[in-house]
């Protein structure tokens, strides 16, 4: 078994509970005698690489507790893509500090630097454990039935769009919402939960997982103000046409190569003229908004389910390194969907590594402009109850 300190570190977007994963690692190493300290990193490899750590051995429970309940990355977050030169500065201070555990909790991309400098410390014949803790509002995690951080940004969808809807009944129109999803389209989906009646919006949902057609979307929209006089769409940020260009993008990429899709209005606003174009002289209101990060870390929406799952796979990961069971990211599966049951088991840090999944072709309509009832009852259970509308 190994003897010696550990380093914890958050990592891509925060999420409404990625806290808690943090709190429920810190707490449960405290009781492992093979962990010597607890080393909290600063902007994860980043923070590793210029020795800037947290001693989270001195923080009291009461406090840890509060953080637990704050969104967002309480020891701040980064997107690098470790190379050679960085892993071997990684090793240089986890030598010099005695560490012998690492815990970074985030999405694919972390899983990967996770799985990259597992590998370094292989090849180094260093006596080392790393786990991936797992979270992402994208839901695309491989291997695990769904991720901390998804069900709360799915609830913030959900309510949004349940709010946005009563809106557009109130004054009409056509309004167009984009969701993140840059290649899957699970938090897109979500917004099928704020429909409580027929006629409910969101009328239209378009995941990346087909193609998006512009004539065809124009075509949709029509049919839907047709019937209802009025026209809610959800849309993921990540839609492409059918040479899998993206419909709007700035064109900027991260470290990791993923393309800024959702950082300006651009998409929301193609989609608009369209719109525009295809009511022209009708004097239809058409109006689009991007969610962007306040779909991440936006409070007291937090789903019930979401926050224990999130501080249980913390929990679970040091209890798993720590009994010398070997690297590996922690993953969830589905006991029961009613009443909701689940429980946590390790995969290979490889089979999580950079990779993802997507929306199941079942949870899709046969139009590919919404979802089936499939996908509801996949999801309902991790979101939780949702307000009443009241009608007159």
């Amino acid at each position: 078994m190994l003897k010696g300190k550990m380093v914890i570190g958050q990592s891509g977007g925060p999420t409404a509970v990625i806290n808690q994963s943090l709190v429920g690692a810190v707490l449960a190493a405290r009781q492992e005698k093979a962990i010597t300290g607890i080393l909290g990193a600063r902007h994860g490899i980043a923070g590793i690489m210029k020795e800037d750590f947290v001693d989270l051995t001195t923080q009291s429970v009461e406090q840890l507790e509060v953080v637990a309940q704050t969104p967002a990355a309480a020891l701040g977050s980064v997107r690098l893509k470790p190379g050679r030169a960085e892993c071997e500065r990684v090793f240089e201070v986890f030598r010099k500090n005695d560490v012998r555990y690492f815990f970074y909790i985030g999405g694919n991309d972390s899983a990967e630097t996770a799985h990259i400098i597992s590998e370094m410390a292989r090849e180094a014949n260093y006596d080392f454990c790393t786990v991936h803790i797992p979270k992402t509002i994208d839901n695309d995690l491989r291997v695990t039935d769904h991720c901390p951080g998804f069900a709360s940004a799915a609830r913030f969808v959900a309510l949004a769009f349940m709010g946005d809807d009563r809106d557009s009944n109130a004054l009409k129109g056509v309004k167009i919402n984009v969701v993140m999803g840059r290649h899957a389209g699970f938090l897109t989906a979500a917004a099928a939960l704020a429909r409580q009646a027929e006629g409910d919006g969101p009328h239209l949902i378009y995941l990346p997982e087909r193609v998006f057609d512009i004539e065809q979307f124009k075509q949709d929209v029509r049919s839907v103000v047709a019937k209802h006089g009025r026209c809610v769409v959800a849309v993921s940020e990540g839609i492409s046409d059918a040479d899998g260009n993206p419909i709007a993008s700035s064109g900027e990429r991260d470290s990791h190569g993923n393309v800024q899709l959702s950082g300006t209005g651009a998409l929301g606003d193609c989609l608009s003229a369209h719109v525009k174009e295809a009511f022209k002289g009708e004097g239809v209101r058409v109006r689009a908004d991007t969610f962007g990060y306040l779909q991440r870390s936006f409070p007291t929406i937090v789903s019930p389910v979401d926050a224990r799952e999130a501080r249980e796979v913390g929990t679970f990961g040091v209890k798993h390194a720590a009994s010398g069971a070997g690297n590996g990211s922690v993953a969830i599966r589905r006991l029961s969907s009613a009443p909701y049951a689940s429980e946590y088991f390790m995969t290979p840090l490889a089979s999580v590594a950079r990779e993802t999944t997507a929306v199941a072709d079942a949870y899709i309509n046969a139009a590919g402009n919404d979802v089936t009832d499939a996908w509801l009852d996949y999801v309902r259970p991790l979101v939780g109850d949702l307000p009443e509308i009241g009608r007159l």
